[in-house]
């Protein structure tokens, strides 16, 4: 996302959070020092800036923060950071997943092995068509993960509410997802639990032109007989051709969806944590 649309988007996610009631934390390593939320002017540094960030995962914090290096954390770096401060839900446009050909590659993003062993509610879009759905679900059944979704039946699929995969967890309401989280904290379980969250019906429409040409893209890809570590280029780049970069309106229409039901389900779960220690209070009365 360019400067400055990027830093507005940050901002307007930001208030997004805050308006519902809760309380946002960006999350980035900034000179060797991972940061749990963020200045205003950190916020500007990194979106002026993000370019020259290491994309930074997992496996690449310990580099980063030795290196005294900047860091833009993916979802599994933020799972991390999060859980290391108390931080129960984090929100995000999608997750990665298994690429397309995995079964060949072994190209699985280890934003899955990370919900896999950290206690971090994640509130996204699902994943994007781009990569392979079924075998994404099917890892995440495998490492544990409960995954939901958000007033619907199937697996959202990022740009758009379909993607043929149905879910094993269907939620109504915050206060649905909040006992979940509560279930699996108190369960001590010790993984992940991704809510996939459809796309707003007013940005369907955008989001359906996306998705279009991801499905285009897919077909270009097989005539041209691309495979394995090449096909995840191969598509952004097709994609953008085809759209004119036209997904940036629709991406952020589902960030901001997202971090509204995050801090909803925030809230939700605050109120539930309350009244189990006031029950707890009085039993011991």
């Amino acid at each position: 996302m360019p400067y400055p649309k990027n830093l507005q988007t940050a901002v307007e996610v930001e208030a997004v959070v805050r308006d519902t009631g809760a309380i946002p934390a960006t999350i980035a390593i900034l000179d060797g020092v991972p940061h749990v939320g963020l200045s205003s002017e950190q916020l500007k540094r990194l979106a002026t800036n993000g370019s020259q960030f290491h994309k930074t995962a997992r496996r690449d914090i310990a580099h980063v923060v030795a290196s005294g290096g900047n860091g833009a954390t993916t979802v599994s770096a933020t799972m991390f950071f999060a859980h290391k401060v108390g931080i129960p839900i984090f929100v995000t446009g999608g997750i990665g997943g298994v690429h397309r050909h995995g079964e060949q590659t072994m190209d699985i993003s280890s934003d899955l092995t990370e919900l896999g062993k950290t206690p971090v509610a994640v509130i996204s879009a699902g994943v994007k068509s781009i990569l392979d759905i079924p075998r994404t679900l099917e890892y995440l059944e495998t490492q544990g993960v409960t995954v939901a979704a958000y007033r619907t039946n199937e697996f959202p699929a990022f740009f758009t509410e379909i993607s043929g995969c149905q879910v094993p967890c269907r939620v109504d309401s915050p206060e649905e997802c909040a006992k979940i989280i509560h279930a699996n904290k108190n369960l001590d379980l010790g993984s992940g639990i991704l809510i996939a969250v459809p796309i707003p019906t007013q940005d369907a429409a955008s989001g359906n032109i996306i998705e279009s040409a991801i499905q285009k893209a897919l077909e270009d890809a097989e005539e041209k007989k691309i495979i394995g570590n090449a096909i995840t280029p191969f598509m952004l780049e097709r994609v953008k051709e085809l759209t004119g970069g036209s997904s940036l309106e629709a991406n952020i229409a589902l960030v901001k969806n997202n971090a509204r039901l995050g801090a909803e389900v925030a809230v939700a779960l605050s109120n539930l944590q309350h009244k189990e220690k006031n029950r707890m209070r009085r039993s011991a009365l």
